[in-house]
């Protein structure tokens, strides 16, 4: 059985995930919305077409794909130490998953960029808008409902990754998993923290999806 003390653990667990994935999916953004309609613009036939530099970001996006997880985590150590002061807890957990995160969010955002109908496009080229007008009012409007899918697909990721974290003392549901689950032998703290993360995955994937299936022009509500 579970202690209260065990109890208020998990709770806080629960809560440092939260707070872990929230502000990591922000921040990530924040960081991959431009890139990933940069990789968009700069393609061969893009808005604004230049090869050279969409080489160079599409290298850059590829590399830190590529690169695992939990070995990102101790590769940036010294520049989580520089921003967030120290190198382990949620707080500093947020830097290791934003740099994991803004790759594979910037590719689902240029995926979706990329499903807009060119005729789309060239329609508000020939009456003459700018390229952040078409990229404001075209691109992204057309592309909302895809964009949301892709943000309840980055969400769970996240979720996944700082799960990960928990091996390097990131804290957050993961670090009890393995500091009493899997170290001390404690197997129902690690079914209980395996079924909160799994709940609270499902809960951000149905939120996530309805809130798509509302935004779908192609779905009669």
């Amino acid at each position: 059985m579970l202690t209260e003390t065990m109890i208020n653990e998990i709770i806080n667990g629960t809560i440092a995930t939260l707070y872990m994935t929230i502000f990591s999916t922000l921040f990530s953004y924040l960081f991959a919305f431009p890139l990933g309609i940069a990789l968009v613009i700069t393609r061969k036939d893009g808005l604004y077409p230049l090869l050279g530099v969409n080489k160079v970001l599409d290298a850059i996006v590829n590399l830190g794909r590529s690169i695992p997880f939990i070995i990102l985590i101790v590769v940036v150590i010294p520049i989580t130490k520089l921003i967030a002061g120290k190198s382990y807890g949620p707080t500093a957990t947020i830097v290791p998953l934003v740099i994991a995160a803004v790759p594979f969010i910037a590719r689902l955002i240029e995926s979706s960029l990329l499903e807009v109908d060119n005729g789309v496009i060239e329609a508000a080229q020939s009456m003459g808008a700018s390229i952040p007008t078409i990229i404001l009012k075209v691109l992204i409007p057309e592309a909302k409902t895809s964009l949301i899918v892709g943000a309840t697909i980055a969400t769970g990721t996240i979720i996944s990754y700082s799960a990960m974290a928990g091996a390097v003392g990131g804290g957050g549901l993961g670090d009890i998993a393995i500091r009493y689950g899997y170290i001390r032998y404690q197997t129902e703290v690690m079914m209980v923290t395996v079924i909160l993360l799994v709940i609270i995955v499902q809960i951000l994937q149905i939120i996530g999806m309805k809130i798509a299936t509302k935004t779908d022009k192609r779905i009669r509500n």
